[in-house]
């Protein structure tokens, strides 16, 4: 049957207002006609390529390298294309010429005898590899991610096959005036560029972007300038995201985490953090405290600091640490509803004895010089440690370059996503220990599951975006903190952080951290399908997928849980976990013939990737392969487009009946 047949007169006039202004786009038969094939077209391109990441946790230079090549797609594709036809050695330096376009260049002209012979070689190749990656994309699509100073020649190049008759000596033309004009380099580096553009389509990054490694803000930088990608929000994010809003207990964890891990760059030169203040009183009120528990976790060869400073960022360590202690605790008492009264402990600390009461027993302390803690009110800052934050929290406030990548990370970003029937968010759902979904209460009103998550997405909104005057504001940004440790977070999803006994107890019981129920119910399969039917996730293959916990690899654990139904990508970017997963990172790549995981060894350096050739090691596992290539149609993606297809139909047919007469003939 015609599928314009089924559509009736009853059809258009019930949809003649939309239809009026789709005839705005589309003016005449065709107009409405081409648009129509175009799409139907496009359905059946092979879905593009989409990339998941998780945790990475400021480690810049790996992160931006596994985006360069392509969690290894680009150098599969130079295997497959010149097969035995080039060496080795030949395809390493192809490669590292397409990660590293500029920077390998000024290596080449330095040791190329005939330039101009390698131009021509080089050329030629770098075309057909993006004659390769841009063939499941459309023209349009194309030419859309092109340059637009060399747009027309690279399309010339893209569409011209060098095995027609009369077309070899075009397209060699072409390539030697593009040596001869001396724009050789610049047509290399844009080739590149867009190679390593359309082998990612869509880039995920499953949370934590912030803390730890020395890089988040050179991160953002790439994130915010990237062609397609979407944030899921992870508890780091939400903390930095509280501290741009104005939260001082999140500002106090961020400076924290930046002392522990030696990254005073990230808030110096990343967002103009003024840390003086902090360190002038750290010297002076600690100058005969070798704060040894609060040395920064830095690798001894590798330190950028010296011993001297070194010290100064203990002492700055274990000042702001108290600091966070004090105003966690004025949160902690201004909403009793978080439930939280059991992470204030400065109260039990007996200065006298050096000890600590928990639960009716008493610890020893490791540290127990704390001259700004005043027994009879130790929760009360001294108007130094007052001082000090106000001027902290004028400089998050007002960073212009935090802002920008506020603004990124909110255009961006979500708690959770649903695409192509997979469910992404970067922690926990709150589960009951039958597996069924937890009420949480906020602000005296039970929320469980989707309500759960899009409420807190609410919440982190209007702590950073809703005027002073908004009577919700107030408690949004208190809740932000909650979000970060609180035991009911879907973001963290615990029974505490146990910050202060890490620091202070040796006693490692009470440093352990009890996981919610969601962290072992996932490993069912009645779970994860309870969850996606919970978020509306269809499709015969759908899965969640998850980061936050690393994947100890090392002990054997598998990513895969579920029997298939959930992925774990938290590998371990970070260098602090990389003992602990035995590896550093997992990307899972999802294309049109079904899931891969990419697990990646321990990145070098883009010095050595540049200078000889060292791309990370990684290993490839099948997830899960179709019986059929994967289609746009088949995306949801796909859908939309079937969608517009149907309303244009109906446009055609309101043309050809009449009811909508044609505007441009």
């Amino acid at each position: 049957m015609n599928a314009y047949s089924q559509i009736t007169p009853e059809a258009i006039q019930e949809d003649m207002r939309y239809l009026q202004l789709l005839s705005r786009n589309f003016p005449t038969i065709a107009d409405a006609s081409t648009e129509i094939i175009n799409l139907e077209a496009i359905l059946n391109l092979p879905k593009g390529t989409e990339h998941f990441l998780a945790d990475l946790h400021g480690e810049y230079e790996a992160f931006q390298h596994v985006l360069r090549n392509a969690s290894g797609a680009i150098k599969r594709k130079v295997n497959e294309i010149f097969g035995n036809t080039l060496r080795e050695n030949e395809k390493k330096e192809l490669c590292t010429l397409i990660y590293y376009p500029e920077q390998k260049l000024d290596l080449i002209k330095g040791i190329e005898p005939d330039l101009d012979d390698w131009y021509v070689i080089t050329l030629n190749q770098l075309v057909r590899v993006c004659q390769n990656v841009s063939s499941k994309y459309t023209r349009s699509k194309v030419r859309k991610a092109l340059p637009k100073e060399f747009s027309y020649i690279i399309q010339e190049l893209l569409h011209e096959s060098s095995m027609v008759p009369n077309k070899q000596a075009y397209i060699n033309v072409i390539i030697s005036t593009i040596i001869s004009t001396r724009r050789a380099d610049d047509f290399i580096i844009a080739l590149c560029n867009l190679i390593q553009r359309l082998t990612i389509d869509t880039l995920h990054v499953l949370g934590d972007i912030f803390d730890r490694g020395p890089g988040p803000h050179r991160i953002m930088d790439i994130l915010c300038d990237y062609h397609n990608f979407d944030i899921q929000w992870g508890n780091h994010d939400i903390l930095w995201m509280g501290a741009a809003a104005g939260n001082d207990c999140c500002m106090a964890n961020v400076l924290r985490l930046a002392m522990r891990y030696g990254n005073l760059g990230v808030l110096e030169d990343g967002y103009g953090i003024n840390l003086l203040p902090l360190a002038t009183f750290a010297m002076e009120m600690y100058a005969d405290d070798p704060c040894t528990l609060f040395g920064p976790k830095v690798e001894g060869s590798e330190s950028p600091y010296n011993e001297k400073t070194l010290r100064m960022i203990a002492q700055m360590h274990k000042a702001i640490s108290i600091i966070q202690f004090k105003l966690e605790a004025e949160i902690i008492q201004r909403r009793p509803d978080f439930g939280m009264e059991d992470r204030m402990l400065l109260h039990r600390i007996d200065l006298k004895r050096n000890t600590l009461t928990l639960d009716g027993k008493e610890y020893e302390l490791k540290d127990s010089f704390l001259p700004t803690v005043d027994p009879a009110d130790p929760y009360r800052l001294t108007p130094e440690e007052r001082e000090i934050m106000n001027k902290l929290h004028h400089s998050f406030v007002s960073s212009e370059k935090l802002k920008k990548h506020m603004r990124c990370i909110f255009r961006y970003g979500c708690m959770y996503a649903v695409n192509n029937s997979n469910l992404l968010f970067h922690a926990s759902i709150p589960l009951n220990a039958d597996g069924s979904l937890k009420d949480v209460m906020i602000a005296g009103q039970p929320y469980k599951g989707k309500r759960l998550l899009e409420k807190v997405g609410h919440l982190i909104r209007t702590a950073y975006f809703a005027e002073e005057d908004n009577e919700d504001k107030q408690f949004a940004i208190d809740y932000v903190w909650y979000l970060w440790c609180g035991k009911d977070s879907p973001a963290f999803d615990k029974n505490k952080m146990a910050t202060f006994e890490r620091y202070f107890l040796k006693e490692k019981e009470l440093h352990k951290e009890i996981k919610g129920h969601y962290y072992t119910l996932r490993n069912e399969e009645r779970v994860c399908n309870m969850l996606l039917d919970e978020f509306g996730v269809v499709g015969e293959h759908r899965h969640v997928i998850n980061g936050h916990v690393p994947v100890k690899t090392i002990q054997g654990e598998n990513p895969i849980k579920a029997n298939g139904k959930l992925m774990v990508i938290d590998g371990g970017f970070s260098k602090a976990y990389h003992s602990e997963t035995g590896i550093a990172g997992y990307t899972l790549v999802y294309h049109s013939r079904g899931f891969q995981l990419v697990q990646h060894e321990p990145f070098t350096s883009m010095q050595k990737a540049i200078e000889e050739g060292q791309d990370i090691k990684s290993s490839t596992q099948i997830v899960e392969l179709s019986s059929q290539r994967m289609m746009v149609k088949d995306t949801d993606k796909g859908r939309e487009l079937v969608t517009q297809i149907n309303d244009l139909k109906k446009l055609l047919v309101a043309y050809r009946m009449g009811l909508i007469k044609e505007k441009a003939l």
